[in-house]
């Protein structure tokens, strides 16, 4: 049986990305074990995943902030000690990062990643024993395929498939999930804009949040239009949410990313960034509108959610 170590370890969008590229390799080597190391808080993704055998979770965000305490080393020898009781045939890094290629090497096995002008940090590429190229203008999705498809030997097939399992749902309620938070100010959409959309889509709308400061958007929001805020969720219960939703719209944000591997009628809204590189991708269901520079009108958003 064929060992597999998929390394891709944060962050929440890019972990979802790496779905289609497991799903391809356990339809590719039927009976392959597939392991995947990924940083704790997107454990919930990775175990999602209806391919993988062992999550193995890491916390170098939390690791780096106290590297003096005992129970940090104590931590990162058994996370050590777990890799190394299993002799991968292959150990594929699609985070092409310097810090994934480093926890990379902690795993035994034959090291798979992008070379130097493909990686996104192209120092990653000197710890792998095998470098290939990916087009560095593919999507996010394409480009974990393409490398696994390379590291693994088989030929890619049409078709994305995320394999991922959500928690049962129950029955659609006919809410829609408005996801209004992101990473970065210039992703936002004005406040104006999802109270219009909010009316106009004449359902119930639920806000999650996860900083205080998307708490105090998303309740600025919900307070004008009737909407819901409900309790600080985690993964789990978000997907949860999602699958009982009428339709989910978001911002580019890994949450609108996971509504939309896990098939839900989503509509990424974009505004400072590209979604040709990491727009939603791959379900029939999915769709983006807006890009950098254009910030897409309310009638835009409807129109696709219809």
């Amino acid at each position: 049986m064929k060992t597999i170590l998929f390394v891709k370890t944060s962050s929440l969008g890019d972990v979802v990305h790496n779905g289609p590229a497991v799903s391809d390799a356990a339809r590719a080597l039927p009976g392959a074990q597939i392991d995947w190391m990924v940083e704790e808080p997107f454990a919930g993704i990775a175990s999602m995943h209806r391919a993988v055998h062992r999550v193995i979770p890491v916390a170098v965000r939390r690791w780096r902030t106290a590297l003096w305490r005992a129970a940090v080393w104590s931590e990162i020898g058994d996370v050590r000690r777990a890799l190394r009781a299993e002799r991968y045939d292959a150990v594929v890094d699609t985070q092409s990062l310097i810090k994934s290629a480093f926890l990379a090497r902690l795993a035994s096995g034959r090291h798979h990643g992008m070379d130097w002008a493909s990686a996104r940090e192209p120092l990653a590429a000197l710890l792998y024993n095998v470098r290939y190229a990916v087009p560095r203008a593919a999507h996010a999705v394409e480009r974990n395929r393409q490398l696994a498809a390379q590291a693994l030997g088989y030929e890619l097939q049409e078709g994305i498939d995320y394999g991922l399992r959500a928690p049962a749902a129950e029955r659609s309620s006919g809410y829609v999930v408005l996801l209004t938070m992101t990473s970065r100010a210039d992703k936002l959409w004005p406040d104006e804009r999802w109270m219009a959309l909010a009316r106009e889509l004449r359902r119930p709308a639920i806000l999650p949040w996860g900083s205080e400061a998307e708490h105090a958007r998303a309740r600025r929001i919900a307070d004008a239009v009737g909407g819901t805020v409900p309790s600080r969720m985690n993964l789990q219960e978000l997907a949860r949410l999602f699958g009982a939703a009428h339709g989910v719209i978001g911002l580019d944000t890994g949450l609108t990313h996971l509504a939309a591997a896990l098939g839900k009628p989503t509509v990424g809204i974009y505004c400072g960034s590209d979604p040709v590189l990491t727009g939603l991708y791959g379900s029939p269901h999915a769709m983006n509108v807006g890009a950098p520079g254009r910030i897409p009108q309310v009638d835009e958003v409807l129109q696709l959610l219809a």
